[in-house]
């Protein structure tokens, strides 16, 4: 199983997003409002971004007026809060590679939060390009084996123009390109299946062993910049072992 998936998976066992409801909206939210102004305007039709942040927010059962009033806030129908997009790039333990990607209003106090936590957590900050070229942003969606029949699900997603349809052991792992993530997510919905995750990602070219010591300090680290209010999302290259991760995350 790809570290990426290992991850998504027990955050989904921990039911992480409900446990942090608060914070999985304000994601959304920010996210919403970005979409909205980056991304060609408020209209879903013609802003596949917005599209796929509205797709996530529903899933999350996130109340129809809150997306709207987002949105607003995105097209400046309504004031708000103007974030701006920054990536970091960092090392953690046992070498693994970190993006952490954040949404701010403030880009000193981000990325002095950031920071702070690569240190304690025995990583640090690296410079533009150190790792980012290790990753590749492709459309990455896990499905649970038993929830659909593996033949319907690996034919609707190559029919819908999926990249690749893997056995991850206790999962169903479909690559896609980027631009061709939302009719392939719609098409394995129809399927009657929810994902478990499904996103545009920016994924390892290669996985990098973690074990023992470094492999708890990673998995914390993870967990507590997952944590931050500022960060949308945290990639790395690291494998580890599914007990290792559950057993640290005790």
């Amino acid at each position: 199983m790809s570290g990426h998936s290992k991850w998504a998976s027990i955050k989904h066992k921990k039911g992480a997003a409900d446990a942090r409801r608060g914070k999985l909206f304000t994601r959304i939210i920010k996210e919403l409002t970005v979409a909205a102004r980056d991304g060609g305007g408020g209209d879903p039709d013609i802003n596949s971004r917005l599209r796929t942040v509205i797709a996530d927010a529903k899933a999350a059962n996130m109340p129809a007026e809150n997306i709207k009033r987002a949105i607003r806030r995105g097209t400046g129908e309504e004031p708000g809060v103007s974030y701006e997009e920054v990536t970091y790039e960092a090392y953690g333990p046992g070498g693994a590679a970190l993006l952490i990607q954040c949404m701010t209003d403030n880009t000193n106090r981000a990325v002095g939060e950031i920071r702070h936590l690569l240190s304690k957590h025995n990583g640090n900050l690296g410079t533009t390009n150190s790792v980012a070229w290790m990753f590749e942003k492709r459309g990455h969606i896990v499905v649970e084996k038993g929830s659909v029949d593996e033949e319907v699900l690996m034919n609707t997603a190559i029919e819908a123009g999926a990249d690749d349809f893997r056995d991850d052991g206790e999962h169903w792992e479909i690559l896609t390109s980027p631009d061709m993530f939302d009719e392939i997510r719609e098409a394995i919905v129809t399927t009657g299946v929810q994902p478990i995750s499904s996103e545009v990602a920016m994924l390892p070219q290669n996985l990098v062993k973690v074990e023992g010591k470094a492999a708890q300090q990673i998995v914390k680290l993870m967990d507590v910049l997952e944590d931050q209010d500022d960060v949308q999302h945290v990639w790395s290259n690291f494998d580890i072992d599914l007990k290792e991760i559950e057993a640290s995350l005790a």
